[in-house]
């Protein structure tokens, strides 16, 4: 008898154990991952019309380093996606003190480059710790909502959090890092109105913040205010500062309709345009690609974003919520801040476009954050 019992507990636990595999597989978001490597063939087709210009040998070239920097990317959305996001709690303040860390080091032996100290270079590879502190704030954030889950409206709660966002926002703020320190900040916010703390506080912060914009501004760089002034009327300066904005709206504009077609774009071509393969690639799209080509790379970004957060509404605990809450709100402000930036209607800030801008840091990171939410979608249901 006692036999039968064991045999039969075996045999329930492995049909239990194979059900649950096969919901896991049912649950797995495939067009999620579709929608993620159609944005990056995009991408890497974009950065090679944008570097054809320089005749780099294929190894060098930026093409080549960004399809290597997907190889690595892979293997982090693989082993993402195979431990549980449950398991970041316990590892979640190792990962944010990590990042941090290392922002503070780049302050001291990091690579300069166009006059911002934000990189290592390994390798002839170029690491930039501030692209993974977004995720890092968020799982934090996240991680100490969880615990907090029941006491988020009160007051005294919300002092870590504040500490969480404040040391890398300086950090980020010295190198210096404008748009990446300035993003944070709503980060930071939609964690905290998905954990539950109460909005008037946060409402409070908002307008201190606001408040503190002309103190703010005199701890700006030089580059930094002539930026801003740039973008209030880009003509005082159309050799300088206000060069490269110029130079994008006309990219984009010149498209029209349907684009000059792949490789044709003549500021991209005769290299009227800096900074094309990075934070200005979206203009090489708009000339190449025009307005319907553009219209679908948003389109893209727009389901991606919109899956996001109904992940976070189908998910029942406080953790799943603010990492897919998050990491929505993460990709779809550095999209929308991208584009405005390179047509004009935002400050130049430098925010990379996710997983089509040329650079192995925002590539790797944003594919870990698309493997948190398919990794959040699998296993929503399982706690």
């Amino acid at each position: 008898m006692t036999y039968e019992v064991a045999e039969g507990d075996f045999v329930g636990r492995q049909v239990g154990g194979y059900k649950s595999h096969m919901k896991k597989y049912k649950d797995f978001d495939k067009l999620l991952l579709l929608m993620m490597f159609l944005i990056f063939a995009i991408g890497v087709a974009s950065i090679y019309s944008a570097a054809k210009s320089r005749n780099m040998p294929v190894a060098e070239s930026f093409f080549f380093k960004q399809l290597s920097w997907m190889g690595i990317g892979i293997v982090v959305l693989i082993l993402t996606i195979s431990i549980s996001y449950q398991r970041f709690i316990d590892i979640a303040y190792v990962i944010y003190g990590l990042n941090v860390i290392l922002l503070a080091l780049v302050l001291v032996l990091g690579h300069i480059r166009l006059g911002a100290q934000r990189w290592f270079s390994i390798g002839g590879f170029a690491f930039q710790p501030s692209e993974f502190i977004k995720l890092s704030l968020i799982l934090a954030l996240s991680s100490y909502a969880t615990a907090k889950k029941y006491s988020m409206r009160e007051l005294k709660n919300l002092i870590v959090p504040i500490l969480l966002l404040a040391i890398p926002f300086v950090l980020v703020l010295l190198q210096p890092d404008l748009g990446t320190a300035l993003l944070l900040v709503p980060i930071f916010f939609a964690v905290m109105v998905v954990s539950g703390a109460r909005l008037r506080y946060l409402g409070v912060m908002i307008l201190m913040g606001f408040a503190g914009l002309p103190v703010f501004w005199h701890f700006l760089r030089d580059y930094q205010r002539q930026r801003l002034l740039v973008f209030v009327n880009p003509n005082i300066d159309p050799l300088g500062a206000g060069y490269t904005i110029i130079q994008s709206k006309i990219a984009v504009g010149s498209g029209g309709l349907f684009g000059k077609g792949w490789l044709n774009g003549t500021q991209n071509q005769l290299n009227f345009l800096p900074e094309r393969h990075t934070d200005f690639i979206f203009s090489v799209i708009g000339e190449e690609w025009g307005f319907l080509g553009a219209a679908a790379l948003l389109l893209i970004y727009f389901f991606i974003v919109k899956r996001a957060f109904n992940i976070a509404v189908l998910t029942s605990d406080v953790y799943g919520k603010t990492i897919a809450s998050g990491i929505g709100v993460m990709i779809g402000l550095q999209v929308v801040i991208n584009v405005a930036m390179t047509i004009g209607l935002m400050p130049v800030v430098g925010i990379p476009l996710p997983l089509v801008s040329y650079g192995g840091s925002s590539l790797i990171a944003t594919v870990f954050a698309i493997g948190l939410l398919i990794n959040v979608g699998i296993r929503r249901s399982t706690f």
